[in-house]
Formats: C-alpha cells, sequence, structure tokens
C-alpha cells in the first residue's frame, strides 16, 4: 500500500512540523513574559505535551484524512493568556509570527538539502511539479525515499507558514496586526478579537475558501526559486 505508506510520511512530518511550530509559540511568549504555555510543558521538540493538549487536531484528525484521503489534516494550538495580550499587544504579535517563522526556517533548510542533492547528482529537478514531489532521485538506493522526504517538508512547511499568515482570526496572520497598529488601536483590535463569537469558525472557512488562491502560486514561485532556470507553471 505505498500511497498509505506516502501519507504516513506526510503525517509524521506533519506531527514534527507542527511541534516546532507551536514549541516556537510558547518559547516566544515565555521569552515576552507569558509562561502559560511553558507551565503547561510546550516549550518542547516532543511531540507529547502538545498532543495532550489537541489529540483531535494532531493525531485522530490527521491519521483519518491519511487513511481517506492519503495527506493529512489537522490543527493545534499553544496557550496563551488574552490579558497579557491586551498589556503586550506587540510582544503578543511577535509571538504569532514565531510559529511560522519556524515552519519558513524548515523550508530553507529543507531547500539546502535539496540543493546540496542537486550539487553532489544524486537529485534532480522534476518534469513538472506537485506538493511534495519537488525532487527526483538519479539513483537507487534510498534517494528516491529521501527526496520525497525533503519534498514533503519544503511543500509541507511551506503550506503551514502561508497559511498560517494569512490575517483572518484566528490564524497568526491576524495576530500579527498590531505590529503595524498604535498601542490604543492594538488594544482595541485584540478585545474585538475576543468578544467576537463566532468569528473563528467564519475565518477558518473564509481562509479554507481562499487558500489555494494564495497557496499555488507561491508554491510555484518557491520551487522556481529552488531551481534557478527552471520555470514551473
Amino acid at each position: 500500500m505505498p500511497e498509505l505508506a506516502d501519507g504516513l510520511i506526510y503525517y509524521f512530518v506533519f506531527l514534527f512540523s507542527t511541534t516546532l511550530h507551536e514549541a516556537a509559540h510558547a518559547w516566544t511568549a515565555k521569552r515576552g513574559g507569558d509562561l502559560t504555555a511553558y507551565t503547561g510543558g510546550q516549550v518542547s521538540l516532543s511531540p507529547v505535551p502538545h498532543i495532550r493538549r489537541e489529540p483531535i487536531g494532531m493525531v485522530v484528525l490527521p491519521l483519518l484524512s491519511v487513511v481517506l484521503m492519503g495527506w493529512p489534516i489537522g490543527f493545534a494550538s499553544a496557550p496563551y493568556n488574552p490579558e497579557w495580550a491586551l498589556r503586550h499587544p506587540r510582544r503578543a504579535a511577535v509571538m504569532a509570527l514565531a510559529g511560522p517563522a519556524a515552519n519558513f526556517l524548515l523550508v530553507l533548510l529543507a531547500a539546502m538539502a535539496l540543493r546540496v542533492g542537486v550539487a553532489a547528482g544524486v537529485m534532480s529537478a522534476p518534469p513538472s511539479v506537485t506538493f511534495g514531489h519537488v525532487a527526483v532521485a538519479l539513483g537507487g538506493g534510498l534517494w528516491p525515499a529521501l527526496a520525497f522526504l525533503l519534498g514533503v517538508f519544503f511543500s509541507m512547511n511551506l503550506l503551514l507558514a502561508v497559511f498560517n499568515l494569512l490575517p483572518i482570526p484566528p490564524l497568526d496572520g491576524s495576530g500579527a496586526v498590531p505590529l503595524w497598529l498604535s498601542d490604543n488601536a492594538a488594544r482595541r483590535y485584540q478585545e474585538f478579537l475576543w468578544t467576537t463569537p463566532g468569528l473563528s469558525w467564519l475565518g477558518l472557512f473564509v481562509a479554507w475558501k481562499a487558500f489555494d488562491y494564495v497557496f499555488d502560486p507561491m508554491f510555484l514561485g518557491a520551487v522556481n526559486l529552488l531551481y534557478p532556470g527552471v520555470a514551473y507553471q
């Protein structure tokens, strides 16, 4: 069952990448003076405390979607003190950006590893690209598996970073908005997010519908940057 095996690779990359994302939120909040996630054990690269907080979003739903669709859908969260966010809206905004920044770091590391593979003559740009498949191996053995794994890391973390940066509640991009507001406007904005019922569900629906229009060109642009001189469309 190669499809299931590939889906499990997607899942474990999702699990690792989401753990790093939430740990980055928690660590940055701790540095900014909010110990909520730290006391919950989420300043950790172990997935256990993050799974304990969101078992449905990090285990049940992703594995179920792997079986049904071949790739994971899930969610996670790091707790923070809303009163701290009201007192320090810019610190809270930096905390919001820390998760996507961690995913962009993994995109960069995967891209560097892919470029090393190309330079070493064991990988190459493929004739066409799709999500998770951004390199082909030029040899046998473990190289095809490694090329696929790096492609999944590159694609999955780009997706997590771009999706979470959409400036729509409850995504991280909406939490970064106070960086561009005055102190009073930032506090009013935070209060609006916390006191508007149903805003998060509406935001997730809008983000889900709009995401393909945002991600597809960014994915192709990122792969074109990965392989200078190659123009994927």
